[in-house]
Formats: C-alpha cells, sequence, structure tokens
C-alpha cells in the first residue's frame, strides 16, 4: 500500500511543482513590457526584468501585468461645442498615443486608455470653444497641434506620448452651410469682377500705347488701314470699297494747333 503510494505523491508533487514554474515563466513580445506587483507592492531593481523576452516571477506572490508599447489609435467623440463667435457645431477627432513608461501607465492612473479619452474630449472642448469659426475651418493645423501640446502636458505623469491630434468632422447647422456658401459665391462674384476690371484696364492701356505709336508713324498708320481693307474685301459680300488715300485724312488726325488764333467769325484769316 505504502509502496504504490509512494510513486503516486511523487507524480503530484512533481506535477505541482512544474504547474508552479510554468506560471512563473512569461514570455513578453517586442512590444510588451511587464510591471511586476511583489506582495502587492511595486517590484523595482531588477534589470531586465520587465521584457521582452521571458521573465520569470515568484507564482503566488508576483503578479504581472502585460503594457503594449504599441501606437494607439482612438476616436474621439463628437463633442458639441459653441466658439468663440457663438456658432454651434459638432466636431469629433482622432488622438495617437503610446505608452512610453509601463509602471506610471499603471501605476499613476486606474485605466489610462480611459483617461486619456476624457481628457481629450474635454480639451477639444476648451480649444474649439476659444477659437472662432472662421479659424476652426481655415486654420486647421494650428488647432491640432494646440490640442496635441496639450493633451501631451495633461497625460505626461501617466508615461503616455500623445504624439498627433487631428479633427475630423465639423458638422455646422444648416442655416450656417447656407450662410457660408453664400458667402462662398459672394467672394468668387468679387474676383471675377475684379479680373474682368483688371482685364479692362490692360486693354486700354494696350490701345493707348498702339494709338500713340501709330500716331508717331505714318507708315505703320497706312499698313494697318491697308490691313483693313484686305479683311473686309476677303468675305463673301457685296461691299464696293473706295480707297481713300490717307493723306487726305492727315488733317483730321492731327490734334490742334493751341498757338494759332481762333479765324474769326467771318471767315477771313487775321493779318
Amino acid at each position: 500500500m505504502d509502496a504504490s503510494a509512494n510513486p503516486t505523491m511523487l507524480f503530484v508533487l512533481f506535477l505541482g511543482l512544474f504547474i508552479l514554474i510554468a506560471k512563473g515563466l512569461n514570455i513578453l513580445r517586442e512590444y510588451e513590457r511587464a510591471v511586476i506587483f511583489r506582495v502587492g507592492r511595486l517590484a523595482s531593481g531588477i534589470v531586465g526584468r520587465n521584457g521582452p523576452g521571458i521573465v520569470i516571477i515568484i507564482p503566488l506572490i508576483d503578479k504581472l501585468v502585460r503594457v503594449s508599447l504599441r501606437t494607439v489609435t482612438m476616436d474621439v467623440p463628437p463633442q458639441d461645442v459653441i466658439t468663440k463667435d457663438n456658432v454651434s457645431v459638432k466636431v469629433n477627432a482622432v488622438i495617437y498615443f503610446r505608452v512610453v513608461e509601463a509602471e506610471k501607465a499603471i501605476v499613476g492612473v486606474e485605466d489610462y486608455y480611459y483617461a486619456t479619452s476624457m481628457i481629450a474630449q474635454t480639451t477639444l472642448r476648451s480649444v474649439l470653444g476659444q477659437s472662432q469659426l472662421d479659424d476652426l475651418l481655415s486654420k486647421r493645423d494650428e488647432i491640432n497641434a494646440d490640442l496635441q501640446r496639450i493633451i501631451d502636458q495633461a497625460t505626461e505623469p501617466w508615461g503616455i506620448k500623445v504624439s498627433a491630434v487631428e479633427v475630423k468632422n465639423v458638422d455646422l447647422p444648416q442655416e450656417m452651410q447656407r450662410a457660408i456658401a453664400r458667402q462662398a459665391e459672394a467672394e468668387r462674384e468679387r474676383r471675377s469682377k475684379v479680373i474682368h476690371a483688371e482685364g479692362e484696364y490692360q486693354a486700354s492701356q494696350r490701345l493707348s500705347d498702339a494709338a500713340q505709336i501709330l500716331s508717331q508713324n505714318p507708315a505703320a498708320l497706312q499698313l494697318r488701314y491697308i490691313e483693313t481693307m484686305m479683311n473686309v474685301a476677303g468675305g463673301n459680300n457685296a461691299t464696293i470699297l473706295f480707297p481713300v488715300p490717307i493723306d487726305l485724312l492727315s488733317p483730321f488726325l492731327k490734334p490742334a494747333d493751341p498757338a494759332r488764333p481762333a479765324a474769326p467769325p467771318g471767315g477771313a484769316a487775321p493779318n
């Protein structure tokens, strides 16, 4: 009886010892770190104890908590925000963060994921509430940088590094969308009128330059006259042209001489 009981006891003993050793062996991946509590207190001072690789703990005495160091992408739920110019909008965002100090992330805060989400929501409402609607729509990069800086400072005691914050969607009321559409249409119309006026001004300058060149060079005016007649006569029409020498029109093209006295009413030239 005793001889048969001894092998059974040894088997149970070795089985229990194997289970304890198996519980003490933990394999951590490259992106994981371990936070070990020994009898409820944070165990420290053991070099290389937190991974990656094989981490050995004392069963029933030590407790191991795994922490991932990978970047987490978290959606910030839509927040109702009243901007500085009293416009009610709904804004959501996305935040990218990762754990840089595993011990602070476990000991410093109860749930670092939930805490980061809450601080992101409150910061989003606070920062956007101090911005104008036009700044929210046009200066998105500056607002993202402010959000990243403020949230990163708030989560630093928890061992969290916020790498980026991006505002995704800005939902405007229907009446505000119509007002922005009217404003954009008015702006496009203004630009169209400015471009048209600029074109008219440039065209008038070119015509003035051309008239000055033709007035200083009679040969150029003669060539222009001949070219115009050729264009008119080239079409299939019944127009009859009678060329008139350009010299006959020269007195009408010359400006009046201000030094010459005006003729008397009778038509006789003064002596």
